[in-house]
């Protein structure tokens, strides 16, 4: 396959979606609206998805990755700044009865890519991983870099990180996966001990409240160290409050974030779950309402946007950073919960509500982020990267 013509002046954007992780549906969501918003006259957008085994498409491939018979072909994307381009991967089976696998036999150029819009979330797509491949392969992308990604999906990670830094998070126990499996009544044990319900147990790495449970005695703490295994190696117990209001903060920027109007989401479910997000339809008796503005104080108003810039920039986050946190409303208490760093991206999702609420819309909050992202690595590319050592002082670097 040839390479497709760039129309004159439009700025290629390839839009990253689907991905090996449980939150493979939410990121399809996520991707269209992205792509329906882009302003056609400035962008051409190449559609990048990702199956749940992993193979890239091209081509068709929110059609394919949403059910529908649609044309796709294999496409990859090399490690290497070469060639900043979508690469179409040819195969063939290794017999003729086509009982072996598919095995690459050549690449060619789908088209190149100015920059790259990964619309993924959770594992393999918003913990680094991707943004690694981007870094190798020298293009620019929205996002965190390789440490923000890593440090925002990784809950416990988060956590130390925001406690190095002064900031306030709820106490919490880390488990392994194994550790479960061999010693569940001890575990539970130390929960109790050092506990009191309600907590909450969830999967270290993963977003969108999938494997999350709250729990409110022994038996639904079991079951719910038994949902959290299901999707990690890392299991993580919270303390909980008893009446918590749910807060969340849109970021936007690199060196210098900005923070939007705080938001609040009440839930009418247990919390905020998977299907409060996502599966619950409008109009229906358990959906969440989400309050823009949150009905707070000016000083907690700008407490808490303060406490979302700081962990924001205490990760290296940078373009965006959805950061939720929690209000103790009895004692007036905020604790930061977790920053989402690829955030649902519907036009309906919290991130871009808060900052149509602050006064940004959809299509121009795409056209920041972009923006932002062609300004980090440009700034990235001036740096040195090799180090002549005649230049240096004397005995240095010339070894012993």
């Amino acid at each position: 396959m040839g390479m497709t013509s760039k129309p004159a002046d439009k700025i290629r954007v390839g839009v990253l979606f689907g991905g090996r992780s449980g939150e493979h549906e939410v990121s399809l969501r996520s991707a269209r609206s992205v792509m329906a918003a882009l302003d056609p006259h400035r962008y051409e957008v190449i559609p990048i998805g990702i199956a749940k085994d992993g193979r890239w498409l091209a081509g068709e491939a929110m059609d394919a990755l949403s059910g529908s018979q649609a044309e796709t072909h294999p496409a990859t994307l090399l490690p290497e700044p070469a060639e900043a381009a979508l690469l179409s991967l040819e195969r063939q089976r290794e017999d003729e009865g086509g009982e072996y696998p598919l095995t690459p036999t050549g690449l060619s150029i789908i088209a190149r890519l100015d920059v790259v819009f990964p619309v993924l979330h959770g594992p393999y797509g918003e913990d680094g991983t991707v943004q690694g491949l981007m870094e190798l392969a020298g293009l620019p992308y929205v996002g965190a870099g390789v440490v923000g990604s890593a440090v925002g999906m990784d809950k416990a990670i988060f956590k130390h990180v925001m406690a190095a830094n002064g900031l306030p998070v709820l106490p919490w126990l880390l488990f392994t996966r194994s550790e479960w499996l061999q010693i569940p009544e001890r575990i539970l044990d130390i929960v109790e001990a050092k506990m009191t319900y309600p907590v909450f147990t969830k999967p270290v790495n993963l977003g969108s409240s999938v494997g999350i449970n709250k729990c409110t005695d022994r038996a639904s703490l079991r079951h719910g160290f038994d949902e959290a295994a299901r999707f990690d190696r890392r299991l993580l117990v919270e303390q909980g409050i008893h009446r918590a209001r749910e807060l969340e903060v849109a970021v936007l920027g690199n060196d210098d974030p900005q923070a939007s109007v705080v938001g609040e989401i009440r839930p009418r479910r247990e919390f905020y779950d998977y299907v409060a997000k996502y599966l619950t339809e409008p109009g229906a008796e358990d959906e969440s309402e989400l309050i823009i503005p949150a009905s707070l104080d000016p000083a907690t108003a700008a407490e808490v946007r303060d406490l979302a810039i700081r962990a924001y920039r205490a990760i290296d986050c940078a373009g965006l950073g959805r950061v939720d946190l929690l209000l103790d409303d009895p004692s007036g208490a905020i604790f930061l919960n977790e920053i989402n760093t690829i955030p649902g991206f519907t036009n309906i999702s919290m991130y871009p509500k808060l900052w149509e609420a602050t006064g940004l819309s959809y299509p121009e909050l795409l056209d920041k982020l972009i923006e932002l992202a062609l300004a980090r690595h440009a700034e990235k590319s001036v740096l040195e990267t090799s180090i002549d050592i005649t230049a240096l002082p004397s005995g240095v670097g010339k070894g012993s």
